[in-house]
């Protein structure tokens, strides 16, 4: 690869302009949060649509990326339905998360993309640092294309203020959200 600090065009093995379109049964959306100041609450969302318009030059590429709210899944229906709710994500009005890209840069050997997410119809900019696994044929002729993209975000920016405090000292659920996306994709024909 190279920098982009020496030059405007960044080469990457095996990647090829075009529209890619996300393989949702092989991409999933995932957060931790801490609980209880002790530990971490681990979940998922399911995507609803990604696409990656990737021009020649991998710099100039645009994401924007959705995910369905109502399919949060934290392994326990009681807070899953208390996170559909409107003490955190209010799916009856807000039934998605957005992300659409602003920008994309490489610095330091790390690929960022910068864009703006929204949650509960709050906009914030946000910067994923995105990690390429790389680019292969499947056994049907497809050519794919598989990423991880990880930010922190904290969750109050975003109108998810809801918690309760602790008889122990502390609050029930942590400010600092990680969010986690793996992805794979499809060149479009």
């Amino acid at each position: 690869m190279t920098d982009t600090t020496t030059t405007t065009t960044l080469e990457i093995p095996g990647y090829k302009a075009g529209t890619w379109v996300l393989d949702p049964s092989h991409s999933e959306v995932s957060f931790s949060v801490r609980h209880m100041m002790i530990s971490k609450v681990r979940g998922t969302f399911g995507l609803k649509s990604a696409t990656i318009i990737a021009p020649e030059n991998p710099l100039e590429a645009r994401v924007e990326a959705s995910v369905d709210v109502a399919s949060i899944d934290t392994k326990d229906e009681g807070r899953d339905n208390h996170l559909r709710s409107a003490d955190f994500f209010d799916t009856e009005t807000y039934p998605t998360l957005d992300f659409v890209s602003t920008g994309v840069r490489y610095e330091g050997g790390d690929f960022l993309v910068d864009g703006d997410l929204t949650i509960r119809g709050v906009t914030k900019p946000a910067t994923f640092e995105l990690e390429f696994g790389g680019f292969g044929t499947d056994p049907w002729g497809n050519y794919k294309a598989g990423a991880t993209a990880k930010t922190v975000i904290d969750r109050e920016d975003f109108g998810l203020t809801w918690n309760a405090a602790l008889e122990t000292g502390g609050v029930l659920v942590g400010k600092d959200v990680t969010i986690t996306l793996d992805l794979q994709g499809s060149l479009q024909a």
